[in-house]
Formats: C-alpha cells, structure tokens, sequence
C-alpha cells in the first residue's frame, strides 16, 4: 500500500519547480493502518506561501488509492 500511495503522490506537482513532491524529497514518511494514511511532508522553505496547496494535492493524490478512507498530512519542520 506505501508504495501505491507514494506513486499517487507523483501527481502533486510543486507549483513553483514543475516536479512533484516524491522526486523533490519532501515526502519524509507514509504510514497507513487500517485504510488511514499519516503523510509527513516538509516543504522546501519553512515559510513556503504554497503549504495549504501542496498539502491539499497530497490529500488528493493518497485518496485516489484504492483502500484508503482517510489522510491526515503533518507539515514537518
């Protein structure tokens, strides 16, 4: 199931780069326990003006993997 998700995650393209969060290294775990996902994501600058927009896309992108019924995305320092 990790590695389905993290392929789904390819989808969520960085705004500003063009690439997507997987390639760019900001995706630092996937966990997933009974269909429930638990992303760590550390964008690129503590301050990025796109957190809320990237978070958002890697929501989107773990929900379209089959089995799983929730995500919660914690934004790592």
């Amino acid at each position: 199931m990790k590695q389905k998700i993290l392929k789904a995650l390819e989808k969520a393209i960085d705004p500003e780069t063009g690439i997507d969060v997987v390639r760019m290294g900001m995706i630092k775990k996937v966990e997933e326990k009974n269909g429930n996902v638990k992303i760590s994501f550390t964008p690129t600058t503590p301050f990025c003006p796109m957190i809320g927009y990237l978070v958002e896309q890697i929501k989107q992108a773990a929900k379209t993997v089959k089995g799983v019924k929730g995500v919660e995305v914690e934004v790592a320092a």
